[in-house]
């Protein structure tokens, strides 16, 4: 059985040159960090802005189809503030979830307690798993194993998975290579209302492209405007691509077997693709 899945829609730039430029004078800037770790990143304002601004939900079937098909229980990395984790707990599939930002998991526990739906998460990050239980599927609803920065933290990553896997257990990793957003997109802004009525903003400022080292580092700026003045955050935002042999290569190192490996619309994929699904079972 083939899957569809499509991928969450990221935040696309320009590519850049040898140093980040921002859109406005450094005076503007209420808060500057320098961190591009995803546990950093999904804090604060930029978690408040998630669930409001976001432009992409994983549909939740798909990845119910998923593990009916191969079983439970199962693991969600990445699982955020709880799109699909708690559809797929409404639909009674043994899941939990897992993801470095405590922030998020906080909204995620809060979603859940007024849905009435029970969830089992863990604030952990995926390259350093230690649950006391395996799993008959490990998964990712989109491609947040972009967010690990190179190929030796995503190699950890892949271990854990396959630590974390029962025998003859299956993951399930979305892939996507970020492409180059065209000049007139830098600066624009989207615009959301906040749950007490501020409006929240997002707008990409700038971005630093390295084939070499296939990253793409973006900096993303939020603001909040209501009650007791603008708050404005300005976060780096690293993404991590792969080539389909790479990819391969490190599962196989890490003890997972390629069975797999399909575009984002369930089609097999022969060589290298901007959106690549890989199906990996424990060798």
């Amino acid at each position: 059985m083939e899957l569809t899945l499509r991928r969450r829609s990221l935040p696309s730039t320009q590519a850049g040159g040898p140093r980040l430029r921002s859109a406005e004078p450094a005076s503007r800037r209420k808060d500057r960090q320098t961190s591009v770790d995803p546990a950093d990143f999904y804090t604060g304002l930029v978690a408040e802005s998630f669930a409001p601004l976001r432009s992409f939900s994983p549909d939740p079937e798909v990845c119910a189809a998923f593990l009916r098909e191969v079983g439970g229980p199962a693991l969600e990395l990445g699982c955020g503030d709880g799109d699909p984790l708690l559809a797929l707990r409404r639909r009674g599939l043994d899941v939990e979830g897992v993801d470095s930002s405590a922030d998020m998991l906080e909204r995620c526990r809060r979603r859940a307690d007024e849905a009435g739906v029970t969830v089992t998460v863990h604030h952990q990050r995926m390259e350093a798993l230690s649950l006391s239980r395996r799993f008959q599927a490990v998964f990712l609803a989109g491609p947040t194993f972009n967010l690990l920065p190179d190929d030796s933290v995503a190699a950890a990553a892949l271990h854990s998975i396959r630590r974390h896997l029962a025998d003859g257990g299956t993951a399930l990793i979305p892939l996507h290579v970020p492409p180059p957003t065209p000049a007139d997109r830098i600066g624009q802004v989207r615009s959301a209302p906040a749950d007490d009525g501020a409006e929240l903003r997002f707008s990409v400022v700038s971005e630093q492209r390295d084939e070499t080292a296939r990253t793409r580092t973006t900096v993303l700026r939020y603001e909040r405007h209501g009650p007791g003045g603008p708050t404005v955050v300005e976060r780096p935002w690293l993404l991590h691509w792969y080539t389909r042999s790479g990819f391969e290569k490190l599962a196989a190192e890490a003890g997972l077997r390629t069975v797999s490996v399909t575009d984002a619309d369930g089609n097999a994929v022969e060589g290298d693709a901007p959106d690549m699904v890989f199906r990996l079972r424990a060798a």
